[in-house]
């Protein structure tokens, strides 16, 4: 009988005879991975040109320390944005209905236009702390990541997705994705595609998800 144990059994009775089912499905089967490569795709395309990126640009130009830096990035992307997702998270919790789904994504027609408009890198959040390269950068980012649209997208992400882990480490990815190159390439890195259309891909892919809530919202898709 040991084999049964983590069985799934469903019982259905009828005409006196009784049907055990055992489905050997394993668990876990059903895990979607659309919540991850989405929003690592999201947030690698709209951090390109972003405040962020080009404080990393400053960092590698001041400190020339590639690798703290990128770990700097590493841990401060992972604290805020896991903070921004379970932002989301508990609001997608406390609020539902078609309302909410269709503010959310409204904000992220708006987040489109917003990707829109060229940022400049905060030049004073640079500025070096006594924990060295690694903590100024940590801070710097923490900073300056609050508020930013990445940030806003995680949580918009999270509420649409209700996760927090998957979110969270498909953003991060994504950071990681824009932001590394930047610190090794300094300011050629932003160069290789011009900037604006960098910015109109990440405004078409903030829309189309913003339409793509909406419809889902009335159930067209």
């Amino acid at each position: 009988m040991g084999e049964t144990d983590d069985a799934d059994l469903r019982h259905v009775a009828g005409g006196g005879c009784r049907v055990v089912v055992f489905d050997r499905r394993p668990q876990g089967s059903n895990v979607s991975l659309e919540p991850f490569f989405t929003s690592t795709a999201v947030v690698a395309v709209g951090e390109i040109g972003d405040k962020t990126q080009l404080l990393a640009v400053v960092l590698a130009a001041r400190f020339r320390k590639p690798v703290p830096i990128i770990l700097g990035i590493l841990a401060a992307t992972i604290l805020n944005h896991t903070l921004a997702a379970t932002l989301g998270y508990l609001i997608a919790d406390f609020l539902s209905g078609m309302g909410f789904r269709l503010a959310v994504g409204a904000a992220f027609i708006a987040m489109a236009g917003w990707a829109l408009i060229p940022d400049k890198a905060d030049d004073d959040a640079a500025a070096a702390t006594r924990g060295g390269v690694f903590l100024t950068t940590l801070i710097s980012f923490f900073l300056v990541e609050i508020g930013d649209k990445t940030q806003i997208a995680t949580s918009l992400l999270a509420a649409r997705y209700h996760q927090i882990a998957m979110v969270a480490a498909g953003t991060t990815l994504g950071m990681m994705i824009a932001d590394a190159p930047a610190v090794f390439l300094g300011e050629a890195a932003t160069k290789i595609v011009p900037l604006r259309y960098v910015r109109i891909a990440a405004a078409v892919i903030f829309a189309l998800i913003g339409v793509w809530v909406i419809l889902a919202a009335f159930k067209i898709l």
